[in-house]
């Protein structure tokens, strides 16, 4: 028998959370398919949507209108996407602003310590921002909450350490 999406929310909240397997059955792939081919790659695609409907099952409360399940995930998927794509163009920027983490740096050291001792010379508020965020792999809003900080705090402690970091790495090449 084949029910309406709306039966299966529904019967989410009201105390049936295992029936949101049906709603994973039956547009997994078609989440999946579509990311892939906006992304051009599975295995990717297939860990946004898997985080597409987490985060759908988190915020069911909030559909209004449950016989557009499908559209709402998409809308969901999409901003994952546009988060994982953004966090990529991230950290492939700091990869380029820095030399590779073998090559030496002031004093013979490598890259790799030269970045964690600017890092450990941080004000603590903006260390605290970007080992949550890169080396925890948090996003902004994840490293915001376990901070307890407002989303724009975050961000905005986020790019002025970048700044710092740079101007640090930057002086400590030119001295050397």
């Amino acid at each position: 028998m084949c029910h309406p999406d709306s039966h299966w929310v529904e019967h989410c909240l009201n105390g049936r959370p295992d029936d949101y397997r049906h709603l994973v059955r039956k547009y997994g792939p078609a989440v999946t398919a579509l990311l892939t081919g906006r992304l051009g790659d599975a295995e990717q695609a297939e860990e946004i949507a898997q985080e597409s409907f987490v985060r759908a099952w988190f915020s069911l409360r909030r559909l209004k209108k449950p016989e557009a399940f499908f559209a709402w995930l998409m809308g969901i998927a999409e901003r994952v996407a546009k988060e994982h794509f953004r966090h990529r163009q991230r950290q492939r920027r700091l990869r380029e602003a820095l030399p590779p983490p073998d090559a030496p740096g002031p004093d013979g050291e490598g890259n790799a310590l030269a970045l964690k001792r600017a890092i450990d010379r941080l004000p603590a508020g903006y260390r605290d921002v970007v080992l949550l965020r890169y080396f925890g792999q948090m996003s902004c809003r994840q490293t915001a909450e376990q901070l307890g900080i407002p989303l724009g705090t975050a961000t905005k402690r986020l790019s002025r350490a970048y700044a710092m970091l740079r101007e640090q790495l930057s002086r400590e090449r030119s001295e050397s």
